[in-house]
């Protein structure tokens, strides 16, 4: 069991929703996750969707580099909706 992989599992709780990340586990293989995972996360039928990601497939960005990726580009009003005119016959925007 040592050697089996980590799965993180994601679970949809009602058709329309997002799936959600609600845990990991290991399982030989994603066959195996997938059962697993409907005996941990859904004993109460509380999902219609279960889908399990290999860990090491995941790739993420690092937080220590998060001002790249997050940080507000404030040099750029074109992404701003203050910078556009609307028409006045588009009402209610």
């Amino acid at each position: 069991m040592k050697d089996w992989p980590l799965f993180e599992i994601f679970i949809r709780s009602k058709n329309g929703l997002n799936h959600k990340h609600v845990g990991s586990l290991h399982a030989a293989d994603a066959h195996m996750a997938i059962q697993n995972a409907r005996d941990v996360y859904t004993r109460r039928n509380e999902g219609v969707s279960i889908w399990v990601v290999e860990s090491s497939h995941i790739t993420a960005s690092n937080p220590d580099e998060s001002e790249a990726y997050f940080d507000p580009a404030s040099d750029k009003v074109y992404r701003h909706p203050t910078f556009y005119e609307l028409p006045d016959e588009l009402k209610h925007m």
